[in-house]
């Protein structure tokens, strides 16, 4: 959470006021709206309020249709909820490199391609965009699907298109730890009504009832549980303004650091597409990572320590514990047999060594110029001691 305060009370009064907390007939239509406000900010036909950025990725990937039998690639470094999401909906995740911008690798995605690839998730990592113009391609030379993981990337962009809209649908997150939050919550927006009607019916396991159930193409399938209410929406509209701002101030604060550690920084596949929110070192060995990290005033972590986020870390996944019964683990379904799924922790070695050889420095929009000028003199100290 970077900003918030009287305004999202009031929105949230305004809701208590009126007496209607479900989205379905409330009055004032906060997350209706949202959903409006959202498609129109990043450009996209239809959007969906969803309870989550994880069920925003399931729902993503039912509206594509994907399920038992398929294969969908993932980059070995995303929080565990990108391979979760593939496995809610039956099918297999497949682990692959990231490259030295910290997302999926284009090469190493075109090395794992096979026939039963139907869907690739790239991950705009702290809001890192991906190459997804590579990634398009490789999409429209094999005919995957692609549902961009823009969970820690709300409205950033590459080649000045918003992410999640270059590929088939994206998802989006806005939980605690995102840009804007609502405490949680998330959004799937597509230009494809068809994957934006079956991701509706499929977040909404009342959706036979509901006013909308009439104009629907698709038959109503059962679904689950993942609609948004009417507080989260309100937050969120007022979050809303505020993200411009957010991302400006972010933006701003990491031109500093790169204008000035312009070597040493990670390479990007769009720095100002880039949201702003971490800036990135790289370092020739682990130990002078380290070594710069833990220096005086630094403030810096390598993310090969974050555990959730590095795939050798997903325990669940690595032991193919894949749901809660037997019978419903995607791992013993019998379409699935014959797909990759034999993970080691050593299989993504690159991606391994990438991650343990960089430094994040964590930014923070609301830094007075005292605060930002000491955090880069004490970069500049630590670089020199080394260099």
């Amino acid at each position: 959470m970077y900003r918030i305060g009287k305004e999202e009370v009031a929105a949230v009064a305004r809701v208590i006021e009126g007496k209607k907390l479900f989205r379905v007939g409330a009055p004032y239509q906060e997350v209706d709206n949202f959903e409006r406000e959202w498609a129109q900010l990043i450009g996209a036909e239809h959007a969906l309020c969803l309870n989550g950025g994880t069920t925003a990725l399931i729902a993503g990937l039912a509206g594509l249709g994907i399920g038992p039998g398929d294969e969908v690639i993932i980059p070995g470094y995303t929080f565990m909820a990108t391979a979760i999401a593939v496995l809610a909906v039956g099918a297999i995740p497949v682990i692959a490199e990231i490259d030295e911008t910290m997302t999926l690798d284009p090469q190493d995605l075109e090395r794992k391609l096979t026939p039963e690839t139907k869907a690739v998730i790239p991950v705009h990592i702290c809001g890192f965009p991906s190459n997804m113009e590579a990634i398009m391609e490789l999409s429209q030379r094999h005919g995957f699907k692609v549902l961009e993981d823009a969970c820690q990337a709300d409205g950033g962009s590459y080649k000045g298109k918003r992410l999640g809209t270059w590929g088939h649908a994206g998802a989006f997150s806005f939980n605690d730890f995102k840009i804007i939050t609502a405490g949680e919550g998330g959004a799937l927006v597509t230009d494809n009504y068809n994957v934006y009607e079956r991701a509706l019916i499929y977040h909404d396991g009342g959706a036979a009832f509901r006013p909308y159930a009439g104009e629907l193409k698709s038959p109503v399938f059962v679904g689950s549980q993942f609609r948004s209410n009417e507080i989260a929406g309100a937050i969120l509209r007022v979050q809303l303004e505020r993200l411009p701002g957010i991302l400006e101030d972010l933006r701003a604060v990491k031109k500093k650091f790169v204008d000035r550690f312009r070597k040493y920084m990670i390479p990007s596949n769009d720095i100002a597409g880039d949201c702003g929110t971490t800036v990135g070192f790289s370092f020739a060995t682990e130990e002078q990572a380290r070594s710069f990290a833990t220096s005086p005033g630094v403030g810096g972590w390598l993310p090969i320590d974050s555990g959730k986020h590095v795939y050798k870390n997903w325990d669940p996944i690595l032991q193919r514990r894949g749901a809660h019964h037997e019978a419903m683990n995607p791992y013993n379904f019998p379409e699935n047999q014959g797909l990759r799924m034999n993970y080691s922790e050593d299989m993504c070695a690159r991606t391994l060594d990438i991650l343990s050889r960089t430094v994040y420095i964590s930014l923070n929009p609301d830094w007075t110029e005292e605060e930002l000028e000491a955090r880069l003199d004490s970069c500049q100290q630590a670089l020199d001691s080394q260099f």
